[in-house]
């Protein structure tokens, strides 16, 4: 792979970094994000260091949020725009992708402490008043959802809140218009958050009924960022309350065997509700 299209694979993990989209006015900003701090600061010449300095060489415009040991020897794990990489810790080599310990059957990359907090930080800069929230009388488990109001899985989802509130899973979903800012389906989305029953107007929306034009104050853009920062690539976007990424779109039962097997005490088996 050449230096040029090793640069072009990292400006295209942050989006934030390198081409946000203009903020529309009265939108709401996007608070800073708490982001994981290493055991120990980085020092110069240090293999964290490295790390910083090897993906600036590469591309000066990309955000590393953060870096620390990996779980395999001679490695750094570096988060940047939301994703997952590893740097060799002289600073000379770079992985991105599926990384699996064959010893112990899990894929590294999927099960990062670091990458958890990071997400589950950025989630909790985006107020649960800010959200569109579904919830069942105490729920058991709450996921976030970067949704679409147009996207064909983030409906099917939608059309089975009630069969994922008898599961006892609520369900919070924030702005993520695919499409983009300016388009019409991020107008539409603001319209739906503008709405003075906004369950209501985003269950219509997700049915595919016309969504009259509204405008206030709004969060969509800053959601939007937020989506972009966690490393949100299409939508639905679920994540449970560590920050682990669940995946797309997923059948209720699979959902909660899902959140099961997270709860399970390590080494034991989910149980069933």
């Amino acid at each position: 792979m050449t230096r040029f299209a090793v640069a072009a694979m990292l400006g295209a993990l942050s989006l934030s970094a390198c081409a946000q989209a203009p903020q529309a006015p009265g939108a709401a900003q996007a608070p800073a994000a708490a982001k994981p701090a290493p055991a120990t600061a980085a020092k110069a010449g240090s293999a964290d260091e490295r790390a910083r300095q090897a993906i600036g060489r590469l591309n000066p415009q990309i955000s590393v949020d953060y870096v620390g040991a990996a779980p395999m020897p001679g490695f750094r794990e570096v988060i940047a725009g939301g994703q997952l990489i590893y740097v060799s810790d002289d600073g000379r080599y770079l992985m991105q992708g599926t990384v699996l310990d064959l010893q112990d059957q899990k894929d590294l990359t999927q099960s990062s402490p670091a990458l958890s907090t990071y997400r589950k930080d950025l989630l909790k800069t985006i107020p649960v008043g800010d959200r569109i929230v579904f919830a069942p009388p105490n729920p058991k488990y709450t996921i976030s959802v970067f949704t679409d109001i147009e996207c064909g899985y983030c409906r099917k989802l939608h059309s089975e809140i009630a069969e994922l509130h008898k599961l006892g899973i609520a369900v919070e979903y924030m702005a993520f218009p695919r499409m983009g800012l300016g388009s019409k389906d991020h107008k539409d989305m603001i319209s739906v958050w503008c709405a003075s029953d906004r369950k209501r107007a985003l269950t219509d929306a997700k049915n595919g009924k016309p969504v009259p034009t509204r405008d206030c104050k709004n969060p969509v853009n800053m959601e939007f960022d937020v989506g972009q920062r966690i490393g949100v690539s299409g939508t639905p976007a679920i994540y449970a309350e560590d920050g682990t990424q669940l995946g797309g779109y997923l059948p209720p039962q699979a959902l909660r065997a899902a959140l099961d097997k997270l709860a399970a005490p390590a080494g034991s088996a989910a149980g069933g509700k």
